[in-house]
């Protein structure tokens, strides 16, 4: 067994996120605060939205974007059920049903076919997510939700920097969510960002992440005057720190040469593995490109071995793979919850799974990757 673990994912972080970090340490201001609104204006200007809402996490995201909504109890929302279980989760949150929906076996995404078929009179609102980083077709579900008069909220947890026809994953969306988990290519270690064009949804976003009140704790620092804020309604503790965006603002920085730097591996992966036998490998689809945040790979039904054995023997032999994508409706917190047929979800979140794929991957690194694929599949 080799001592030299290949991990499946390193966080491309430095000296110049370090100093960030410490700069804003050393200013006093480490709540939300002035770094925080840079970020917002960073991140919504780099994926062509008008307002960017910095929060705690995708999940916290996804939580106030179904509140913004108005969507509660009695309502249904059509979600994948190949995602993180976050996405449906938060369904739940606001008292509404998630509806799992399957999706396209070529990118693991929603698409209007799979929608439909789940669509009933009680559906509010559809969440797509653009899964490990590979775009959906939102211009395909953007047009059949506006002929459904559903709204359409997009996880964008993983796809920072993705394209849909040349445009940013974000641009356009009425509402998008996104992660800035170690796993996503930006990181500020935990956090996440509410990404929307409506002036009046931001403003209200804004208050919902910070108790509901109608003044910031950056407001009131910041006045020379004494302010007694109101708290408009029922709120949350969501909030980003200002040492996390001066982190996230580095990171954001980088993300041209890490989409270079994946998509060049990613093609390196597809190169290597083209006449290994029982594998399909994730590529982009025909309507944008992938920022390759994860590189996946579907075991054909005849493989020698199975997905669990097979993230055994990789891990024996030093790499650090992971399983694909879940199902969430089969994880034992939505035991019982009714759902439709779903096989290309089950044969998805089954077979494939997830290859070291980082900044700093090495061709060597990457070779000894493919060497052990290639054992298993000889069987």
């Amino acid at each position: 067994m080799s001592t030299d673990r290949i991990p499946v994912m390193i966080p491309w972080l430095g000296e110049e996120e370090a100093k960030a970090a410490s700069d804003a340490v050393l200013s006093g201001w480490v709540a939300q605060g002035p770094r925080v609104a840079a970020f917002e204006k960073a991140f919504a200007e780099r994926v062509g939205a008008e307002h960017g809402i910095a929060v705690s996490s995708c999940t916290t995201a996804l939580h106030l974007a179904l509140v913004a909504l108005g969507l509660g109890p009695g309502d249904e929302v059509i979600v994948p059920s190949l995602s993180f279980i976050a996405t449906a989760n938060a369904v739940r949150y606001v008292g509404a049903e998630p509806v799992f929906a399957d999706v396209d076996p070529a990118t693991g995404n929603l698409t209007t076919a799979t929608v439909d078929a789940v669509r009933t009179p009680r559906t509010k609102a559809v969440l797509a997510v653009h899964q490990g980083g590979v775009p959906a077709d939102v211009h395909g579900l953007r047009a059949a939700c506006a002929d459904w008069d559903l709204p359409l909220v997009e996880d964008a947890a993983c796809a920072i920097g993705s394209t849909v026809g040349g445009k940013p994953v974000g641009q356009g969306a009425l509402i998008a969510a996104w992660s800035f988990h170690p796993r996503k290519l930006v990181t500020t270690g935990e956090g996440g960002m509410i990404t929307t064009d409506d002036a009046e949804w931001a403003a209200r976003l804004r208050r919902l992440r910070e108790h509901g009140m109608n003044a910031s704790a950056a407001e009131r620092h910041s006045s020379s005057k004494p302010v007694l804020e109101s708290y408009l309604e029922v709120g949350y503790n969501y909030r980003m720190t200002d040492v996390q965006a001066a982190i996230g603002l580095v990171q954001l920085g980088k993300l041209d040469a890490m989409i270079a730097r994946r998509r060049e591996l990613a093609a390196r992966y597809d190169a290597l593995l083209r006449d290994v036998p029982g594998l399909t490998p994730v590529r982009d689809p025909g309507h944008g490109q992938s920022n390759f945040q994860s590189y996946w790979v579907l075991l054909a039904e005849d493989f020698p071995v199975g997905r669990d054995d097979l993230l055994a023997a990789l891990a024996e032999a030093g790499v650090s793979a992971r399983r694909g994508i879940m199902a969430s409706h089969l994880e034992p917190a939505y035991e019982g919850h009714p759902s439709a047929p779903l096989p290309v979800t089950e044969r998805i979140s089954r077979d494939s799974l997830i290859l070291p794929l980082f900044h700093t991957l090495t061709e060597a690194q990457q070779d000894r990757v493919v060497a052990a694929l290639r054992e298993q599949a000889r069987g």
